[in-house]
This record gives structure tokens, C-alpha cells and sequence, in this order.
């Protein structure tokens, strides 16, 4: 598996992927699919899109990795990460999120900061604890969940 750099070839795969977890409504603070076009452009617009494929090319996960901030805070990045939903628990989203690290240092930036990972998401905080992210603290009711229910998140910083 290598993870790269997403190409416009890699649109309908990221979309599907991301559309996903959009949909899922548990994890992801958008509402709304990306569309065909609109996800080339949105997954471009990012500081790094990066792309997890298997030896056959087959797209199983990706990140985006972004400013969180302008101007004086622009040196903070933040990321989201989308795995396939068939390969979850075989420790993709850690290599992405160790890969993230490492593109967002090249890129210039000195912290990741998550702003909004949701208390429930047990797997994801297991993760960023073990990879020595620090809590900055709760936001109680933060995440809309898709029942009507408000789900407290976490937010998480590392320095770069």
C-alpha cells in the first residue's frame, strides 16, 4: 500500500469514500455529499489531499490537510480522514494520520489541531491518544447527530 498524492483520476474512488462517511452522519460535520466535479475541485483545494491505494491501485482511504486558520494562525493545519468502509480496523486511518504528520511538517505548518472529534468515535480517540495528541478539552453537544441528539467532541492538537 502507498499513500500519494490525489490525482483527478482518483475523483469517483475519494468521492464514493468520503460520501461514506458523510452519510454515515457520525463523524463528519458535512450534510451534504460531494458531487461529481465539486469533489475534484474541493480535494484540490486542499493544502495536501493524500490517498491511500493498494498494490492493484484501488483507492481505499484518503485525508485532507488544510489551514485551520489565516494570517497569524495559519501555521495550524487541520485534517479530516475518510477509510473505506470494508477495510475499517485494519489500521489504515493510523498510517493515514501518521502520513498527514509528516506532509503537514513538510508543508510548513508547526501544529495539527483537530477541532472536532466526536466523544462517541472511540476507535479515533484511541488513536490520537496513542499517538501522543493532546486534548484540549470538550465541547459539550458540539456534533448534531443524524437522530436529532447532540454528541459532545474533543478537540485535539500535535505539535509538528
Amino acid at each position: 500500500m502507498e499513500i500519494r498524492k490525489y490525482r483527478t483520476c482518483d475523483e469517483e474512488a475519494c468521492r464514493t469514500i468520503w460520501n461514506e462517511v458523510v452519510e454515515k452522519t457520525d463523524s463528519f460535520p458535512q450534510m451534504e455529499p460531494l458531487e461529481k466535479g465539486e469533489a475534484d475541485r474541493f480535494f484540490k483545494s486542499m493544502s495536501y489531499t493524500g490517498v491511500a491505494a493498494d498494490e492493484k491501485g484501488d483507492i481505499l482511504g484518503l485525508y485532507i490537510l488544510h489551514p485551520n486558520n489565516v494570517g497569524r494562525c495559519g501555521h495550524i493545519a487541520n485534517t479530516s480522514y475518510a477509510v473505506k468502509s470494508s477495510i475499517r480496523g485494519q489500521h489504515l486511518g493510523e498510517k493515514l494520520v501518521r502520513h498527514s504528520l509528516s506532509e503537514g511538517k513538510k508543508l510548513g505548518f508547526r501544529i495539527l489541531q483537530f477541532n472536532a472529534v466526536v466523544a462517541d468515535n472511540i476507535h479515533a480517540l484511541h488513536l490520537y491518544d496513542r499517538l501522543g495528541f493532546t486534548r484540549l478539552g470538550t465541547v459539550p453537544g458540539g456534533f448534531l447527530k443524524h437522530d436529532g441528539t447532540y454528541e459532545d467532541i474533543i478537540l485535539f492538537y500535535h505539535l509538528l
